[in-house]
């Protein structure tokens, strides 16, 4: 498949089969985080695996109302390692680049699951504190998203998109 094709084949997920995800579609998604590019080569990123369906529940319980998530039979939690850029670049590395860095590795993220027929859902909308609480994160692990991933459960509706018009200048 080429990129435009798997860009565009790419949805959020929100309904998820019962079935598992196979270790070797696991170890792929995470291959193609790990080969995501960063500010300075800091690789400023942390992903926590979350198989196990009662400990989903119970973190998903606590920072969303967003119940689909837990019922993927993978969750992964993604969080920006501030110091691993931040003794680089300082401010810049610690508000950013530790951000953008990470939001990169997630669209490898979603991208990889795509191109093996699974679903994700890039989740932002959840309470940062009681995250890290549940995870016992150091202040400087920043929970960025959490991606449920699993096998689809129906066909994903269309959207709607902008026209390039809408948002490219050229100058």
């Amino acid at each position: 498949m080429n990129f435009t094709s798997l860009a565009n084949k790419r949805r959020s997920i929100r309904a998820y089969t019962d079935t598992s995800v196979s270790d070797n579609d696991l170890a792929a998604i995470l291959e193609a985080a790990r080969t995501t590019p960063s500010a300075g080569n800091c690789q400023p990123w942390h992903i926590f695996v979350i198989r196990d369906a009662a400990r989903r529940t119970e973190i998903v319980s606590a920072v969303s109302s967003q119940e689909f998530i837990a019922t993927a039979p993978v969750l992964l939690v993604i969080c920006a390692d501030i110091p691993r850029v931040e003794q680089r670049y300082g401010e810049r590395g610690r508000n950013l680049y530790s951000i953008q860095d990470t939001a990169a590795m997630i669209q490898n993220i979603l991208l990889c699951a795509a191109d093996l027929n699974l679903g994700t859902c890039w989740i932002g909308a959840f309470d940062e504190a009681k995250l890290s609480e549940k995870l016992n994160l150091s202040p400087d692990m920043r929970p960025v998203a959490m991606i449920p991933v699993g096998h689809p459960a129906g066909e994903p509706g269309q959207w709607r998109r902008r026209e390039l018009e809408e948002f490219v200048t050229y100058l």
